[in-house]
């Protein structure tokens, strides 16, 4: 194989072709469940509530092409999605695509701006920690241990009850002002937070075990620019690929924390239509996820080579 053919063009290409073989996927999984799920499928889309008219219901037919094959309604599914129509919610009465476009700028502030926090805690507790006396590494890893394994909603029920109905610091609800963002992000971040600091710990306490660092060390560097310059950055891409699976999941975790504080959202659209078994919306929020998810992954991947220059002749 030639080098060009694995150059960044090559590896851009492979990355954009596994993204869209995911995206069909979910695309493909997202129009069987609605074929599968008993009933009709008119009923279906319309949900429990909304019997529709009798013009509504043939529009429904029409648009979705249910007096076709099978064959013939995936690849008319598949060229809306192309499109950009993620059809309608007979139940709220709006497309899916402005639905989830209202509701997508809250859940993405809340998923930075957790993001954000669990790097920064994780990397500080890692940092401090590694290496160093068994006690002090004991304390952070029970820390980081309960900060994983505690709920989310737990977390958040306590936040509220502590920061906002007993000293009235944060608002209890809503997403007004950086102030309602701060414990619905705490709330969010705190588990990936233990998850992150655990496994950087224990690559930097690997990386500090290497020659490099003795090299480092004789040339009078300190041992905190050893960690910060050296052990950190040979730990950067394990941790990049935790983070940037984690950040997946973050979309799951906000349905709880955007319940708990009464923030718009998609995690509250999802519960909301999950409820109401509104499908349209549930298979937008779906492809979304997954779309979110291939953006992540791509991202991740093309930031290797430039972390660890050792990866671009990979």
């Amino acid at each position: 194989m030639t080098r060009s053919a694995t150059g960044p063009a090559g590896r851009i290409a492979g990355h954009l072709g596994s993204a869209a073989a995911v995206l069909l996927g979910a695309a493909t999984l997202a129009f069987l469940a609605l074929q599968l799920i008993p009933g009709d499928p008119v009923s279906v889309l319309l949900g429990p509530s909304n019997s529709g008219s009798p013009e509504v219901r043939a529009e429904i037919a029409r648009e979705y092409g249910f007096d076709r094959p099978v064959a013939d309604q995936y690849l008319h599914y598949l060229g809306r999605l192309l499109q950009g129509d993620l059809g309608q919610s007979y139940q709220l009465q709006r497309p899916v695509r402005s639905l989830l476009a209202d509701q997508l700028w809250p859940t993405m502030q809340l998923a930075l701006a957790a993001l954000v926090l669990a790097v920064v805690l994780a990397v500080v507790s890692a940092v401090a920690t590694a290496g160093r006396r068994p006690g002090f590494r004991a304390v952070a890893s029970v820390w980081e241990l309960i900060s994983a394994s505690t709920p989310s909603y737990w977390v958040g029920i306590v936040l509220l009850t502590v920061f906002s109905f007993r000293f009235h610091v944060f608002p209890v609800a809503g997403a007004e002002g950086f102030a309602s963002l701060v414990l619905p992000a705490v709330t969010l971040a705190l588990p990936l937070t233990g998850v992150l600091a655990q496994v950087l710990r224990e690559g930097l306490e690997a990386a500090l075990e290497q020659p490099f660092v003795i090299t480092a060390r004789s040339r009078g560097v300190g041992l905190t620019a050893v960690r910060l310059r050296h052990a950190l950055r040979h730990c950067a891409v394990p941790l990049l690929t935790l983070t940037g699976w984690l950040t997946g999941s973050l979309i799951g975790g906000a349905v709880l924390v955007e319940t708990v504080f009464g923030r718009p959202g998609i995690g509250s659209l999802v519960l909301q239509a999950v409820s109401a078994k509104d499908m349209p919306v549930v298979i937008g929020v779906v492809l979304l996820s997954a779309f979110v998810f291939v953006v992540i992954s791509t991202v991740v991947e093309l930031l290797y080579p430039v972390i660890d220059p050792r990866l671009r002749s990979a």
